[in-house]
């Protein structure tokens, strides 16, 4: 399983990495590394999704390359044998982005974890924060790209003649049908030719935990019959929901392994 419970992380803090990665839609005017510095659970590191994504490109928090990923994660104090937790404090459950960030550059998936409900969650339970910033030891991380695990516009583009694998959409319906405009300027509305939705908020309970593994089965199963099906690619506005679709899916199937579009609809969607 990819979550972790409050409970479990405050009896385990000496035992994992904890990672902050707090992402907030532009139009929220919230800042993930301001709230952070504020008040965080005792021992996270900071992992910002924009400073750690691809440089030369104009779409928000693509992918970087490995050895940009390894020096990241280096200057984090992470090394490859590591427990890592990860939270955030988003409406959008940024979290699940890093998760697959990892996942992709080949930490073993076992060993990374969503913490359920996150921050959020935490303070409710009236846990403990901090806004010490913890000392880091750099160290030395070496990644194993999994690049099978994202397709690019032309795989996609592909896809809609051949359908060898289902694209699901984790934005609104609203977006999805083109009912509304997207949020993103220069973005044409509607969605990708022979793709489905699933909003991700449908994965989640109101307190932003994940529904439970009957729930998900419920979710998922309207556009996915076989739930044991591996051949499915996830979508969104830019990257972020998409991963959070991936990790509920791989909730109720633990064979499969992430696989998201990295440009998703700001690239797809471009005027």
């Amino acid at each position: 399983m990819s979550l972790v419970e409050t409970e479990w992380l405050e009896k385990n803090f000496n035992d994992v990495k904890i990672i902050d990665c707090s992402w907030h839609m532009p139009q929220t005017k919230r800042n993930g590394y301001e709230e952070y510095i504020k008040e965080h659970i005792s021992g996270s590191l900071f992992f910002d999704l924009d400073k750690n994504s691809q440089k030369n490109t104009a779409l928000p928090h693509m992918l970087t390359d490995k050895n940009n990923w390894e020096k990241i994660v280096s200057q984090m104090g992470i090394n490859q044998s590591d427990k890592i937790i990860i939270y955030d404090n988003s409406d959008v459950v940024s979290s699940c982005r890093c998760w697959f960030n990892f996942i992709y550059f080949g930490h073993n998936p076992n060993l990374v974890h969503i913490l359920n409900g996150g921050l959020k969650k935490w303070i409710n339970e009236n846990r403990n924060v901090t806004n010490d910033i913890p000392k880091v030891k750099i160290s030395d991380y070496k990644s194993n790209e999994k690049k099978e695990l994202v397709k690019n516009k032309i795989s996609i583009e592909e896809n809609i003649k051949s359908q060898k694998f289902k694209v699901i959409d984790g934005r609104s319906k609203e977006r999805f049908e083109g009912k509304v405009p997207e949020p993103r300027k220069g973005l044409r509305s509607g969605s990708i030719k022979n793709s489905f939705c699933i909003p991700f908020n449908h994965c989640l309970n109101k307190d932003k935990t994940f529904k439970n593994k009957d729930e998900l089965k419920n979710v998922f199963k309207p556009f996915i019959k076989d739930l044991n099906e591996k051949d499915i690619v996830f979508s969104c506005g830019s990257g972020v929901t998409a991963c959070v679709l991936a990790l509920a899916y791989s909730l109720i199937n633990d064979k499969y392994q992430p696989c998201i579009y990295d440009g998703s609809w700001a690239e797809y969607g471009i005027i």
